[in-house]
């Protein structure tokens, strides 16, 4: 069976064309032709022929779907049997196919020879590859194929379509073979009006070809249509080359010397060359220019770096490529790594990108999105692409104007290269998405947004949480950044320390900076100022970074909530319950059951409340003081809302206010009491829902 995907899709088995149903039903196969081998789950399928308009059925139309091609596909199997070209593979499908046997794959690997022929200096073997390449395609990709995965693949093979025009073009050149190659390129010309390499390409054959006046008016023609479309003028090569027409320079004509920089012939291409004497234009711009050095944008990791031992060898296991080689596919690894503020999230990407930096040769970038910055305003997609664009050696004038144009030249620079990327502190799914590449890269992902987990279900994106370090990395952590000899003799301070801190990476690190720039403060005296509730979160910051604080941080989060669930926040802060019920909550804000646990999952999502267990909820120690006592600046009228938390929390449990009150965790005794609250809460419940 032949699969043609670079066109309308069509299906043959030997000389008989399959007849593969409407056009979702080839949505869908379009979507596993293109991760063939691959298993892709019902949720990617359904966001890759639906996007965001999903109706209710959109499930069941997979299987229908599914089934439709196994007809079509398979018409005499057996419905029992467990193999077969769609196969159901762990909640999701998988096509059966050899990769040779796929026009587009055929197509990308055939670009990729012709490249390695051309470094190896074979440029007869590399234009016999790129003609076999552009030989495959029989108009769009993907054509009259609905939903937004074929719209993207649309895009990317258009563009490496037109990078493969580019490159047979320039060979040919460099053979001497221009009257081919004008023709070729006036016909690519003619659906890409804005694309300047081609015209470059163009206005250089016309001038090998005698048809100097005819380059000229390319020229101008060119500048017109970029000062109507774009506003801009034509870029420095088309400029230059212009120039040079004008000029007669002699390393532009037929017969000149090389050009400085011209790659060499091997044995086969000099052989060419004398068949058919040319010289060799300038080098062809990959599309990650060579003169553009290697990126290497990583920030070092914080000294200190301690714990996660488990996470980092369970990420190792998904970013490194097995055996060392690059990896295959057109799926791009996605790492999310999600967790309360502070926790170390960016530390542990940090940590994982400088140990597999050898694995991705082609750089390293790193883009602070700013998602939950106290004092920034979050990155666009947009203004992200165009800082990544620039890291990308893309000129700031030739950088597209539109989000759709700036994805699609991102993505076909990327495409092939072997890059590690992180996106650091990432606000939601749609920031992210025009950011992750196709192909050999990696993208490590931080974010405090529980929401991106749908990157999961569309770009099958691994997960991880991170919680707060063991009590014993804690501590280790502080002996680290504050001496040995000052916490010697001080272990039960020191783990008070980092109890009060939360065990969070970030309060702890800020507690050891106080520590270290105050030789005379004691462990146990800092820890004592730290157990009163009030100073815990005005200490846990540096007085030269009003950012680098866990209360900013918080006033952040809590400002990003919606209207009712900022309600329920600060209600609850007030309640001062060691663990929180759907049903306490409920009657404390004065809402339906089903409402309250909304409100507490959307909390829980922001990291401000953590799940304990079946409906029941509980503060982070730290966050817990926030919410105490941060009332007064986060409430309009923090005396209703303290009326109204003890009134409520008071009639709801029907005992004295005193029996629900508990100390923040750490605090010495408390745990007991919190204990004890855990177990009256749940009785309490359990009596109220019966």
């Amino acid at each position: 069976m032949a699969l043609q995907l670079l066109g309308p899709i069509r299906a043959w088995r030997g000389a008989e064309e399959i007849v593969l149903g409407p056009p979702k039903q080839r949505a869908v196969l379009g979507l596993l032709a293109s991760r063939v081998n691959e298993v892709v789950g019902v949720e990617q399928v359904v966001d890759a022929v639906w996007g965001t308009d999903v109706p209710q059925t959109a499930v069941n139309g997979v299987h229908t779907y599914v089934a439709g091609l196994r007809r079509a596909l398979e018409p005499g199997r057996d419905r029992r049997a467990s193999r077969g070209v769609v196969a159901s593979v762990g909640g999701g499908y998988l096509l059966r196919m050899e990769a040779d046997a796929i026009d587009a794959a055929v197509f990308v690997q055939a670009h990729h020879e012709a490249r390695r022929l051309r470094t190896e200096g074979d440029l007869v073997g590399a234009v016999a590859q790129l003609d076999t390449a552009l030989k495959l395609w029989r108009g769009d990709a993907y054509a009259g194929v609905p939903g937004p995965f074929a719209d993207i693949e649309r895009t990317r093979l258009r563009e490496l379509r037109l990078t493969a025009i580019e490159e047979w073009a320039a060979d040919m050149l460099r053979m001497g073979r221009h009257s081919e190659a004008v023709a070729v390129l006036s016909e690519a010309l003619v659906a890409e009006q804005l694309r300047e390499r081609l015209r470059w390409l163009l206005m250089l054959a016309l001038y090998r070809c005698g048809r100097q006046a005819q380059a000229l008016s390319l020229y101008q023609e060119t500048r017109q249509i970029l000062q109507n479309e774009l506003g801009i003028e034509p870029g420095s090569e088309l400029r230059r080359l212009h120039a040079q027409i004008l000029a007669g320079d002699p390393r532009i004509s037929l017969g000149g010397s090389v050009p400085v920089g011209a790659e060499p012939l091997g044995t086969v291409g000099k052989a060419a060359a004398q068949l058919s004497p040319a010289v060799p234009i300038p080098p062809l711009k990959e599309p990650l220019p060579a003169d553009v050095p290697r990126p290497a944008q990583l920030p070092s990791g914080a000294r200190g770096f301690m714990g996660r031992t488990a996470e980092l060898a369970a990420l190792r296991q998904i970013v490194v490529p097995r055996g060392g080689e690059p990896r295959g596919g057109t799926t791009t690894c996605t790492v999310v790594i999600e967790g309360p503020v502070g926790v170390g999230k960016t530390e542990l990407a940090l940590r994982l990108a400088h140990e597999v930096t050898d694995h991705y040769r082609d750089g390293q970038l790193f883009v602070d999105l700013s998602g939950t910055h106290p004092q920034q305003v979050p990155l666009t997609a947009h203004e992200a692409l165009g800082l990544l664009l620039g890291s990308l050696g893309v000129e700031e004038a030739r950088i597209p104007a539109s989000l759709a144009a700036r994805t699609a030249l991102y993505r076909s620079l990327m495409f092939g290269r072997q890059m590690l990327l992180i996106l650091d502190d990432a606000l939601n799914p749609e920031q992210l998405r025009p950011l992750i590449p196709r192909g050999p890269s990696c993208v490590l992902v931080t974010s405090r947004d529980h929401r991106q987990s749908s990157l999961a279900a569309r770009e099958g994106a691994h997960r991880t949480r991170l919680g707060p370090l063991k009590l014993e990395e804690s501590i280790e952590l502080i002996t680290c950044l504050v001496g040995p000899e000052r916490t010697a003799g001080q272990e039960e301070a020191v783990s008070q320390l980092a109890q009060m801190c939360g065990r969070l990476p970030l309060a702890l690190r800020i507690a050891s900076e106080v520590l270290a720039a105050n030789p005379n403060i004691s462990v146990a005296t800092q820890a004592a100022r730290y157990a009163v509730e009030r100073k815990c979160l005005d200490r846990t910051g540096l007085e030269d970074d009003a950012t680098v604080s866990l209360r900013t941080t918080f006033q952040a989060m809590y400002r990003a909530l919606p209207l009712d669930a900022a309600n329920m926040f600060r209600l609850l802060g007030q309640y001062h319950a060691a663990v929180i019920s759907v049903s306490a909550a409920a009657s404390l804000a004065g809402l339906s059951w089903d409402e309250a646990r909304r409100q507490l999952e959307t909390l829980a999502d922001s990291h401000l409340l953590e799940e304990t267990g079946l409906d029941l909820y509980r503060f982070h120690g730290l966050v817990a003081f926030y919410a105490a006592g941060g009332v007064q600046e986060i409430a309009d009228n923090p005396e209703a809302v303290q009326n109204i938390a003890r009134e409520r929390g008071t009639q709801w449990l029907g005992v004295p206010e005193h029996a629900v009150l508990y100390p923040v965790a750490g605090v010495q005794g408390g745990e007991r009491r919190v204990q004890g609250g855990v177990r009256r809460t749940r009785a309490i419940q359990r009596a109220v829902d019966s």
